[in-house]
């Protein structure tokens, strides 16, 4: 490697993977933040990255606003939590006087707490619909239409009778509007049977159909099992939406693409996927610096998809995470009392583990799926 692909590899591509990352993580804890001073509670930290801070500022509200030296995440660090994760500080909320229990978080009617919470992941999911809805107003929207165009030989939609000229409509009782809906689908489901339905001419007919299995291999040079119907439609078109409907696409673009998600993380739980497939910063940041290399709008497009995910993932109710806390404000609304301090701190404690072991795997396959590990073994032997 000279010179230049180390400054282009090296240097360049973490750049801007740590561009992409603070600005998903600023709008996420901006979100907190927001609803948080909305609600009358006091910010002591916004932070950008964990660890020694860098450099930071403090705003007339007594705020401090923050860059951090690891900038992997960040948070809000609102008054009475004890850690960037908002576990309560047992020791400060027992001594708390009336005038600081009204800025506290944790003295917060529970529904507060709640929107406070949910307003991360919302916002997540906002900063994803509004630059979707720009890229489809002024690039436009990928449409090619589930129009049957040619068909592979010795394949399942071939075999099942599908033939050229056909639109498919559904496909296990969800819509197809564009041929990209029904290729997403299928390719989870390498080897399932699927029904296809099918509008031919003016007659509709629903379709019985085993998916047949195949592997592709990503950028990475790994192989995963995809599904195959055995279909190709027509060229790529791109159309350019209205205000109205380029921000109706988007939101169910992310929400197609969170329920995408869910079913290739299930598929990895019920090992019917590898655990190869999680990846972690490495092969973010490598990602982000071959979208960059395509072009603003495909950089935006991945900032698009790790921002849903990240919004999402923080659903899961895990304590430490945006879903776990809800969870626990959900039980103390049906008991009428918050959990005990003890319980949650348990719970907390729990959660992070958890979360730990789950970043060092992902660090893990990353090292090991671009091949650190094999060049780092092979200098010493």
């Amino acid at each position: 490697m000279d010179a230049t692909q180390w400054l282009h590899y090296g240097v360049h591509y973490p750049i801007l993977f740590i561009v992409l990352i603070s600005v998903l993580v600023f709008v996420h804890e901006f979100g907190h933040y927001w609803v948080a001073r909305r609600c009358g509670v006091k910010i002591e930290r916004f932070s950008i990255g964990f660890g020694p801070e860098l450099f930071g500022w403090n705003d007339s509200h007594g705020t401090r606003w923050r860059f951090a030296l690891l900038p992997l995440g960040g948070y809000v660090k609102m008054y009475g939590d004890a850690n960037p994760a908002s576990a309560p500080d047992k020791d400060k909320v027992v001594h708390m006087t009336e005038e600081e229990k009204k800025v506290s978080f944790f003295f917060q009617p529970v529904g507060k707490r709640a929107a406070i919470v949910f307003a991360g992941p919302l916002f997540n999911y906002a900063f994803a619909w509004i630059v979707l809805a720009i890229v489809f107003m002024t690039v436009g929207q990928p449409f090619t239409k589930p129009v049957v165009n040619s068909l592979m030989e010795n394949m399942p939609a071939a075999t099942a009778g599908i033939q050229v000229g056909d639109t498919i409509t559904a496909i296990d009782g969800n819509s197809v509007s564009r041929f990209e809906e029904l290729q997403q689908y299928v390719r989870l489901r390498p080897g399932q049977p699927v029904i296809v339905t099918v509008k031919h001419g003016e007659a509709m007919r629903e379709i019985p159909i085993t998916l047949a299995r195949d592997n592709m291999k990503d950028r990475f040079g790994q192989e995963h099992p995809i599904g195959l119907l055995g279909i190709k439609a027509q060229g790529l078109d791109y159309i350019q939406r209205d205000p109205a409907s380029a921000l109706y696409y988007a939101v169910r673009e992310t929400l197609q693409f969170s329920k995408t998600t869910l079913t290739a993380m299930g598929q990895i739980v019920m090992g019917e996927r590898s655990t190869n497939e999680l990846g972690g910063p490495l092969r973010m940041a490598q990602m982000s610096g071959e979208m960059a290399d395509q072009g603003f709008v495909p950089w935006m497009i991945l900032m698009v998809l790790i921002s849903v995910n990240l919004g999402l993932i923080n659903l899961f109710p895990i304590p430490v995470l945006d879903g776990g806390h809800l969870v626990f404000y959900a039980m103390e609304a049906i008991r009428g009392k918050p959990l005990s301090l003890g319980f949650q701190e348990i719970g907390y404690r729990i959660g992070t583990g958890l979360v730990l072991c789950l970043m060092v795997f992902a660090f893990w396959n990353d090292l090991v799926q671009l091949k650190v590990i094999h060049y780092l073994v092979n200098l010493v032997s």
